[in-house]
């Protein structure tokens, strides 16, 4: 019998407890590897369903972060959060939180994963970004420009990995079937001037040539393939997934 593509080893995702992160974690797990599902949320049921470990960990406290050393083969940056508003409402202080989680931390993971993907001369570093990395939305402003980050930092990531095996790539997806997404319908109609039950139609969906919200095991499969050993040429890439989105 042949050995699951990541027989021996071992994933860390941030954000894994739910959504994206949730499907990742069972994608990974399936493929063979011992995951760590690193979230502010309890994920204790979904790790033993994977048969991985959880890690209740707060993002944004990256002085704890700064001293942190990882021993992952596979590091998925996946935590996020979202807040629209147009820029002259947007409070300073949720602008930085936001860049905090979704830009300074998958920097500090990285930082504290490198040195031993090095030793071994492998590694996977598989940033979650969004068609947001690649495109802008009004009323997004704080989440825009941290993907827009992340899209850097992957890159340079990449540069630097790869003669060291390790790879480097973003995941972008469009609207995806999540709690954050469903969180947002009723922002997005207070900002457009819309009704919620408009706002798929009118917003989300306006840019997309398919006309659904993405599923998260859909992103997940392409997250497995990234990890997987056919993927070992690419790095320094943005992969869509949004429906033709970025197409235009």
């Amino acid at each position: 019998m042949n050995a699951l593509p990541l027989e021996g080893r071992r994933a860390l995702v941030t954000g894994g407890a739910g959504g994206i992160g949730a499907a990742v974690v069972r994608e990974l797990a399936g493929m063979g590897a011992r995951v760590t599902i690193a979230d502010l949320s309890p994920a204790e049921e979904l790790a033993q369903e994977v048969g991985g470990e959880a890690w209740q960990l707060d993002l944004s406290d990256t002085a704890a972060l700064e001293a942190l050393s990882l021993d992952c083969d596979i590091l998925v940056n996946n935590a996020g959060i979202q807040r629209v508003a147009p820029i002259e409402e947007y409070e300073p202080a949720m602008f930085r939180k936001i860049h905090t989680l979704m830009l300074e931390a998958p920097f500090l993971l990285i930082r504290a994963a490198l040195p031993h993907m090095y030793a071994q001369g492998w590694g996977r570093i598989i940033n979650l970004s969004s068609v947001h990395g690649l495109r802008a939305s009004a009323f997004k402003s704080a989440y825009v420009a941290a993907k827009h980050g992340l899209e850097g930092l992957s890159k340079v990531t990449a540069l630097e990995g790869g003669p060291h095996g390790v790879t480097s790539n973003c995941v972008n997806p469009g609207y995806v079937r999540t709690p954050l997404v469903e969180a947002q319908i009723l922002d997005q109609a207070a900002a457009h001037g819309i009704d919620e039950s408009e706002v798929l139609a009118k917003v989300m969906l306006t840019e997309s040539a398919i006309k659904r919200l993405v599923e998260p095991a859909e992103v997940a499969s392409l997250v497995g393939w990234l990890a997987g050993p056919t993927a070992s040429m690419v790095t320094g890439a943005s992969y869509t997934i949004d429906g033709g989105w970025s197409a235009k």
